[in-house]
């Protein structure tokens, strides 16, 4: 019973605010994001918003190393000659 409370809980935009500064820093914020994600004492809606910001950060990851694959193919083929040189 005490977990079905605690996972209905309202968060505060106080709370909220927090949360949202924590995910700024580097390295934390996937720390905590998981931690936020997988436990069973975190509130429900938190827990959601948690795992749809690691699923954009995993999509945006992706994203990034396709793009720097395809500028790096790109330079190198427009450059090859030079670099034969």
């Amino acid at each position: 019973m005490m977990q079905n409370e605690s996972s209905n809980k309202a968060i505060s935009v106080g709370e909220w605010m927090i949360n949202i500064l924590v995910t700024y820093i580097p390295l934390v914020n996937l720390i905590m994001l998981i931690v936020w994600a997988t436990s069973h004492d975190t509130p429900q809606s938190k827990k959601n918003w948690a795992i749809a910001k690691l699923i954009w950060a995993a999509v945006s990851t992706v994203l990034l190393i396709l793009f720097y694959g395809v500028i790096v193919a790109l330079i190198l083929s427009l450059g090859g000659g030079v670099l034969a040189a």
